[in-house]
């Protein structure tokens, strides 16, 4: 049985890429083993270079993106769903060449789907989504290096952005000092509502961290979601045995930095990939984020938005203007 919904349809004319809101049946979604009522999608970056045609993220238009969804199976092919069952789909294609959560249905491999973490609400799960996923897995690579509150002070770039903003209010619900990198100023929503410690805009870190060849030791590590110069300083001022995780490039996807920090402070850098980790790794980290790690400000960083609302969030998002996050309901 086919089912008519709405999405958000990116077409191709002419080299030109134009988004409109477009009835759509789900006979044209691809044969997957689980087809998904979706409830709430949320706003990502990539949603906007797969909604403004950028090739290096979907290849294929027509397209609906999207690459969050959490909602209710309708049907599924797998033992492992059953019709009514809550779920989280992020990463892998969707929303890439995988019609995304920016339409009201999607089929997906089983491969790619999780359950719905208790007590965790669909609602709640798409104001984390793969933003908060990230800054999980980012923490989860703290913690699991030694990096632990006594440590000392944790960096924290784009933190008006969503992995950034999500970041410093989980770090900061753990107990550690958290220093808030940010372009823009807003440093009540920082310290007020996300929890920070400390403030600095993006050239002030910079002029004090990335101006010579190594920095004071100052952090006991990092996450960056920006690149560039002030994942450098970062480096340089992070003290022994400190890590410092990153995980975007807005600012830069270019590092110039020297080998110091790593063989005279022993320091690592990790990278953080949410879109292909292992589908049990993804569980247990939104496990955590569904219990003791879950933010308890992320309904107050959250903006609920509806399908006619999203071509604006997504022209927020591609200048740089977001703060938290924005999630898209269906309902």
């Amino acid at each position: 049985m086919a089912y008519q919904f709405k999405g958000l349809y990116i077409t191709e004319e002419q080299g030109e890429f134009k988004a409109n809101l477009t009835e759509l049946s789900t006979a044209d979604l691809p044969n997957n083993e689980v087809l998904i009522k979706v409830a709430f999608s949320s706003v990502n970056y990539k949603d906007v270079l797969s909604a403004s045609g950028n090739k290096g993220v979907t290849q294929k238009f027509p397209h609906v993106p999207g690459i969050d969804a959490a909602g209710e199976v309708v049907s599924s092919r797998s033992n492992k769903f059953k019709t009514g069952d809550k779920v989280i789909v992020t990463g892998y294609d969707l929303g890439m060449n995988t019609w995304g959560g920016f339409g009201e249905y999607i089929s997906v491999p089983s491969g790619w789907v999780l359950s719905l973490p208790e007590p965790l609400s669909l609602l709640d799960a798409m104001a984390l989504g793969t933003a908060g996923l990230t800054a999980g897995l980012s923490i989860y690579e703290l913690i699991n290096s030694g990096v632990t509150p006594e440590k000392g002070k944790i960096a924290v770039s784009g933190a008006t952005g969503g992995v950034g903003s999500i970041s410093v209010a989980i770090l900061s619900k753990l107990g550690y000092e958290v220093v808030a990198i940010s372009g823009k100023k807003q440093n009540d929503f920082l310290t007020r509502t996300l929890g920070a410690n400390a403030v600095f805009t993006r050239q002030d870190f910079i002029d004090k961290y990335d101006k010579d060849i190594m920095s004071k030791m100052e952090l006991a590590g990092g996450i960056d979601a920006v690149g560039g110069r002030i994942l450098s300083g970062m480096l340089k001022a992070t003290n022994y045995n400190g890590t410092v995780t990153c995980c975007g490039l807005v600012a830069s996807p270019n590092i110039e930095t020297t080998i110091y920090p790593f063989i005279i402070r022993n320091v690592t850098l990790v990278g953080i990939d949410s879109v292909e980790q292992p589908l049990n790794h993804k569980e247990a980290i939104w496990k955590l984020l569904a219990n003791e790690w879950k933010p308890t400000v992320l309904s107050h960083i959250t903006k609920l938005i509806n399908l006619e609302e999203l071509p604006a969030a997504l022209y927020d998002v591609s200048q740089g203007n977001a703060i938290g996050r924005y999630v898209v309901s269906h309902g």
